[in-house]
């Protein structure tokens, strides 16, 4: 069994382990106190392997070891599922949901998040209805019940919709506001990319109507401040995004309801085909937009969470599998108590 190094050697532990004899089980080894069965090293070596590890990829903490990252990985796994097996959920009653992507192609996983806590406490593979059933599951199962969710952040995805009505009972459903942003935006870039056919001076101007003035330079602010002065269908459709961007400062839901009225009414006489088709999406996930006045809840905390998700993924050029990557994503965003020795 490899103990921790002495100096720059590889120091192992030696031991002729008894075995006894069970009426039920048959023969067995009896367990020692320095390491786990089957594991390969003492129980030090593995409190520094998952230190490590928490801290860099499992690739680069094998080399620093000299062990294979595969017996590394074995120990991850053990030390995430004892932990989520002793996880308990009695005070979770905030939860957002989004997804993630896993690898290149159509393949992610969808996180949960404790709001609260500020902590992921569940992952499904996929994304989707069942995605929210086996959340249920997994909260029923430690130490609380589904119903005892009161609000859930998500996007407009009908899949998600579905699983939480089907399975979070309890819940009101709070539509992510930067997902509704982002949808005005897109419906603002299908306007500009109609329009750029016959008004050349867009070309290239995609951010600018895009992004906040936080987030541009005073020469780009400039030169959108010039177009949006030229009667363009764009800086019409700008103008709507703003306008709803500001719906999000109204002090009431009553009154931020009668301007999310108008702000629809507007858009659908607009002749503007994609600022119409968003507007009639809003009407229809109107009390889920407004739900936020009272909520305040957003997936800013989740896509946060992402970022380290997807840093780990770039730290170790990707996982080999969907497993490895939600074991990491659990060490680096779920504050997971490991218990190390």
């Amino acid at each position: 069994t490899r103990h921790l190094d002495f100096f720059q050697h590889q120091a192992f532990l030696h031991a002729r382990t008894p075995r006894i004899t069970c009426g039920k089980c048959g023969v067995r080894q009896v367990e020692v106190p320095w390491a786990r069965a089957g594991s390969g090293f003492t129980l030090l070596f593995e409190a520094l392997a998952m230190t490590l590890i928490i801290h860099m990829p499992v690739a680069a903490a094998a080399r620093m070891l000299g062990e294979h990252d595969t017996k590394l990985w074995r120990v991850v796994h053990h030390y995430v599922e004892a932990a989520l097996a002793e996880m308990d959920l009695a005070a979770l009653r905030r939860v957002c949901i989004d997804e993630t992507a896993a690898r290149r192609g159509h393949n992610y996983i969808t996180l949960f998040v404790d709001i609260d806590a500020r902590k992921v406490v569940h992952i499904a593979e996929g994304r989707g209805a069942d995605t929210v059933r086996q959340f249920a599951d997994h909260v029923d199962a430690h130490n609380s019940d589904a119903s005892h969710i009161k609000e859930v952040c998500i996007d407009m995805s009908g899949a998600y919709i579905a699983g939480v009505t089907e399975n979070l009972t309890e819940a009101e459903i709070t539509f992510d506001k930067f997902h509704v942003m982002k949808l005005i935006g897109e419906a603002v870039d299908a306007v500009r990319r109609a329009e750029v056919k016959s008004r050349p001076e867009l070309k290239g101007s995609r951010y600018l109507w895009l992004k906040n003035d936080a987030n541009l330079s005073a020469a780009q602010i400039a030169e959108r401040g010039s177009l949006a002065k030229a009667n363009l269908k764009t800086g019409r459709a700008w103008a709507m995004r703003l306008a709803f961007q500001d719906i999000y400062k109204v002090p009431s839901r009553d009154w931020a309801s009668i301007i999310f009225d108008r702000w629809c009414s507007w858009a659908r006489r607009s002749r503007l085909e994609p600022m119409k088709a968003v507007a009639v999406s809003l009407m229809r996930h109107a009390e889920g937009i407004l739900a936020w006045f009272d909520s305040r809840i957003a997936n800013g905390l989740i896509e946060g969470i992402n970022s380290l998700v997807q840093a780990a993924k770039a730290k170790a050029r990707g996982y080999r599998s969907i497993q490895n990557l939600m074991a990491i994503t659990y060490l680096v965003a779920g504050k997971l108590d490991l218990r190390l020795p």
